[in-house]
Parts: structure tokens; C-alpha cells; sequence
């Protein structure tokens, strides 16, 4: 009889280890994050410090002209222009040139290299009446994800006794956002 006892033991101990350990489940989750700042583009580019906003180009003139204009011309030829995340509103401080004050008929001033000025100023209109100061602000409208223009006219003034040549400045622009 025993070894009848064990031949039905052995089967159903085994059964009931193998039952016994049958696989456990467990539920939970995943938490996804990304976070995302402020940031904007300047004709096209992603705003980053020491970058171009543009190209004031006053064209060609004999050194007896009276008056040039121009206007800030971004890299695709438009007007400036500011694309900012929606919700921010932009601001463009239109700070010192490199020759401010050394030519009497304009703040600013374009130098040969040499010994020469010709002075200019910034205007926000193309007729030259809303006068952009040195540290001038452009306030943009509260961005909504759409790039915006930005216009910004120049006026030359041409003055007796310049010399043939070049005349160049460079003018600061910071973008707060």
C-alpha cells in the first residue's frame, strides 16, 4: 500500500508546486515630460547673441547727394522679421552705433575709415516722421506663433566736402522676449 500512497502523492504535490507559481501581473504607468522655453527667431534663424538682424543699405550716391534712404533688410530681402513662442511679447531695443554723435545733422553717423561722417537716423515709418532714437524700443504685438515685420527705415544726409568711399556703421539690437 505504500507504494500505492507514493504513486499518488508524487503527482498531486507536483500539480500543486506547479500551481503554486504561475506568473504574477503588475500595472503602473510612464510619465512622458518635455519642457519648453521662450525662444525666437530673427529672419528665419534662431535668436542667438552676436547675431545680424539685417542690412540698412543706403545704395550708391554721388558725394554730392542730399538725402539717401533705406530700409533694414532681412536675410530674405523682407523687412525684419521676429518670430517668437505665442504668448511672449517682443521687444527690440535699437541701441548705439559705433559713430553716434560725430557728425552734426543725424544721431548716427556712417564713417569713411578715414576722417569722414555722413549722418543718418532710424526712423519706424518710410516717411521718415517717427524719429527712432538711440536705445529706441519697438514694442511688438504678443506673439501668436506667426512671425511678425518689422520695419526700420534710414535717412542719410549728404553734407559739403565728402570724399569719395565707403561709409559704413554698426548699430546694437537686443531682442527681449
Amino acid at each position: 500500500m505504500h507504494a500505492l500512497v507514493s504513486k499518488a502523492v508524487f503527482p498531486l504535490m507536483a500539480l500543486a508546486w506547479v500551481s503554486g507559481s504561475q506568473a504574477a501581473t503588475v500595472a503602473g504607468t510612464v510619465t512622458a515630460t518635455l519642457v519648453l522655453t521662450s525662444s525666437c527667431q530673427v529672419n528665419g534663424a534662431t535668436a542667438t547673441g552676436g547675431m545680424s538682424f539685417g542690412a540698412l543699405n543706403f545704395g550708391t550716391a554721388n558725394s554730392l547727394f542730399t538725402e539717401a534712404d533705406g530700409q533694414v533688410l532681412g536675410g530674405g530681402g523682407g523687412a525684419l522679421s521676429i518670430l517668437c513662442s505665442s504668448g511672449t511679447s517682443p521687444t527690440l531695443t535699437v541701441s548705439a552705433g559705433a559713430n553716434d554723435g560725430k557728425s552734426t545733422g543725424g544721431a548716427r553717423a556712417l564713417y569713411d575709415g578715414v576722417a569722414n561722417y555722413v549722418p543718418y537716423d532710424l526712423y519706424t515709418d518710410s516717411g521718415h516722421s517717427n524719429l527712432l532714437a538711440i536705445g529706441g524700443v519697438i514694442n511688438l504685438a504678443p506673439s501668436t506663433g506667426v512671425a511678425q515685420a518689422v520695419n526700420i527705415y534710414g535717412k542719410a544726409s549728404g553734407k559739403a566736402g565728402l570724399p569719395a568711399g565707403t561709409y559704413t556703421d554698426t548699430v546694437n539690437v537686443t531682442l527681449t522676449f
